[in-house]
């Protein structure tokens, strides 16, 4: 077994550290730097990187940056509201992404048949993908998560994370598309069995006691149960050779099964646990991966998937919400669900580590991700005038992701 070595490692904690450190204390001293932390983070181990200045290696981290990733699918999975599927907007979302499926397979096909791509699948699901976690922010700021609009924006979000994991699950964990159903239906099932054994315990029995009055002690035993079921899943997938990002999001689902009274204090610890440390931990980690080389040998490339983006995730709002939004908002929404970057980075992680994408179309993709994020929310911004008849309605209820 390979030796890691411990100054290494440690040299490059602390390149990482001061990155993520820096990030958003950059951001609160320069208000007018609209640029989400994730954005940061990744240029920052760009610089840090092998690449540029050498401060750390990838490799030295690995272990730390795969539970970032575990973390990243781990509260999306939580953040998912099953009541959101019997709701037309939940249910106009689901089809709006179907549909930008069916487009990203027919032209990613057509870019693989060209020798553009390779296993054209893994850039076909990074077109479909929306950074609900790094929209949520600017547009609660800018007053867009307010009545019809806001609704259909928040699910269109959801369901632009959702369904892309569980695409890459069955589609990129592992070769064989039968042991991938498989795999989906073993680890639900353990999901299942896990949730069912969290309505055992009794509210007034000793178990539910211990953990009540433990949580906020220095034993923190509700986080220290999460990490135990993420490292479980996450081990128990990869001893059967299922799927990790799976495990990890079904976590996150059973999580918001056994939570209960006591979610409001697990949202934060999970919060501490996952952006204060593991997440921002393997973005820095993804930015150290980024060929810059391939980028700026092949510049179109980028610039191409950057325009799919807008095309293949953001057009078919243009026809799904017709009647139901005013042409302003369907382009409102268009820019919205093809904003994509964090999701884009963990897929691009994944497909580099099993093989099915090119680095040079992992590096593009990445890139074309960062432009989405720096523009299409912008666009989306300057286009909003909310009605008067808006103005007064509910906020949505948006997932508590930070501005990552």
């Amino acid at each position: 077994m390979e030796s890691v070595d411990v100054g290494s490692a440690l040299d490059s904690l602390l390149a990482i550290a001061v990155v993520a450190a820096l990030a958003p204390l950059l951001l609160g001293l320069v208000p007018r730097l609209r640029i989400p932390q994730v954005v940061l983070l990744l240029a920052g181990g760009i610089v840090i990187g092998p690449q540029v200045l050498g401060l750390a290696t990838p490799q030295s981290v690995e272990a730390l940056a795969d539970l970032g990733l575990g973390f990243v699918f781990l509260l999306a999975g939580y953040e998912i509201d099953q009541r959101l599927y019997r709701e037309d907007t939940g249910r106009r979302a689901v089809v709006a992404w179907f549909v930008a499926l069916a487009l990203a397979l027919g032209v990613t096909g057509i870019l693989a048949a060209t020798g553009y791509v390779h296993a054209f699948v893994a850039v076909a699901l990074a077109l479909t993908t929306t950074a609900l976690g790094t929209l949520v922010p600017i547009l609660r700021e800018n007053g867009m998560l307010r009545g019809r609009l806001g609704g259909h924006l928040l699910a269109t979000g959801a369901m632009g994370e959702l369904l892309p994991i569980l695409a890459i699950a069955v589609f990129l964990g592992i070769t064989s598309r039968f042991v991938a159903l498989l795999s989906l239906a073993a680890v639900l099932v353990l999901a299942v069995l896990l949730s069912l054994a969290a309505r055992t315990m009794r509210p007034g029995g000793r178990m539910a006691g211990v953990l009540r009055d433990h949580q906020h002690e220095t034993s923190q035993i509700t986080l220290r149960l999460t990490v135990l079921l993420l490292v479980l899943l996450l081990a128990v997938t990869e001893r059967f050779h299922l799927d990790a990002v799976l495990g990890a999001f079904v976590a996150g689902m059973v999580l918001r099964r056994w939570a209960g009274a006591s979610a409001p204090a697990l949202e934060e610890k999970l919060d501490v646990a996952g952006h204060g440390f593991l997440i921002p931990i393997f973005f820095v980690y993804s930015g150290m991966r980024i060929d810059l080389h391939a980028i700026a040998s092949a510049p179109l490339r980028l610039l191409v998937f950057f325009g799919l983006m807008l095309v293949v995730r953001g057009a078919p709002a243009l026809l799904i919400y017709l009647g139901v939004l005013s042409a302003r908002e369907r382009v409102q929404t268009m820019l919205v669900s093809a904003t994509a970057l964090p999701l884009v980075v963990a897929l691009t992680e994944i497909g580099l580590r099993n093989g099915t994408m090119l680095p040079e179309n992992a590096a593009a993709l990445v890139g074309a991700g960062v432009l989405t994020v720096l523009v299409f929310p912008t666009l989306a911004v300057v286009l909003n005038r909310p009605a008067k008849t808006d103005a007064t309605a509910p906020e949505g209820a948006p997932p508590r992701h930070p501005a990552t």
